[in-house]
């Protein structure tokens, strides 16, 4: 019973210290996408380490927007690279909207930005739903580029 009563405990904290106060940075990311470029496909947080799917999805419905972003960017939690995720078509899928291309995929570091064209990029995830680039502006590119198709 003790450790019931600690998991809720830990659960209620998350969600009043890290997940309600991560609507507020997702809205702010969603209203400021159009900054980017590409049509406002691609949000940029500027923190790592911030629950954005659930809100993310909650707010494109509430907005009317549903499916317009394609991809999220967020610094990693140490903050020394970006990352580059597709955002999921259902909350918990693994279905993304838009994957990271295929030829991309499974390759690391200088292998992949000699491919792709982008420098300081460090790899994609073999299934394509995530990469990582050790700037921001390369992250922006590999999103640019997937969202285009240009690759």
């Amino acid at each position: 019973m003790k450790l019931t009563g600690e998991e809720f405990l830990e659960r209620v904290r998350f969600y009043a210290t890290a997940w309600l106060p991560a609507r507020e940075l997702v809205l702010n990311a969603l209203q400021q996408r159009q900054k980017v470029g590409d049509a406002g496909s691609i949000m940029i947080m500027e923190r790592g380490g911030c629950p954005w799917k659930d809100h993310l999805l909650t707010l494109e419905e509430e907005l009317s927007i549903p499916g317009e972003v394609k991809m999220v960017l967020y610094q990693d939690q140490d903050g020394s690279s970006w990352r580059v995720q597709g955002v999921p078509v259902t909350l918990g899928s693994f279905e993304c909207r838009v994957h990271l291309p295929e030829k991309w995929r499974g390759l690391r570091d200088e292998e992949l930005s000699r491919l792709s064209g982008i420098d300081s990029c460090i790899f994609v995830h073999s299934s394509g739903f995530i990469g990582g680039n050790k700037t921001k502006e390369g992250a922006i590119e590999m999103a640019t580029r997937t969202i285009k198709g240009n690759v």
